[in-house]
């Protein structure tokens, strides 16, 4: 997804139009964001600056749920139960940092960014 240069809104002060200097570079280029959502597990690896890589979650079933006192344990998402980030993300079932999940352990919040790290990360709420 390019995205076009900013700031040419407006017209010049003689009426002209307004065209970019250059171009967008390529560590300049947006990408559309990868919601992770309950389902079978499905991974996206793209490609970064400086030749590494990070990989994304666009569906998963489980989670890394850490109790306090015990071992992580990984547990199946029943369903997201609340978003606060976003209402249209919660209406969607997508996970992301803070969300609110039900586990077969009970209720738990998630302190991952799945589209960025490709993990779910959760901690158990009281």
């Amino acid at each position: 997804m390019k995205k076009s240069v900013e700031n040419l809104a407006t017209s010049k002060i003689t009426g002209g139009r307004r065209y970019p200097l250059r171009s967008r570079r390529k560590y300049e280029i947006d990408r559309y964001s990868v919601e992770a959502v309950p389902g079978e597990q499905v991974t996206v690896t793209r490609k970064t600056r400086g030749g590494n890589q990070k990989t994304s979650l666009k569906t998963t079933d489980l989670v890394n749920l850490t109790v306090p006192g015990s071992k992580v344990k990984k547990l199946k998402i029943l369903k997201v139960l609340k978003n606060p980030s976003n209402k249209d993300y919660e209406r969607r079932g997508v996970i992301s940092k803070g969300a609110i999940l039900e586990t077969e352990a009970g209720q738990c919040k998630v302190i991952s960014r799945p589209g960025q790290d490709g993990v779910v990360n959760a901690i158990l709420i009281k």
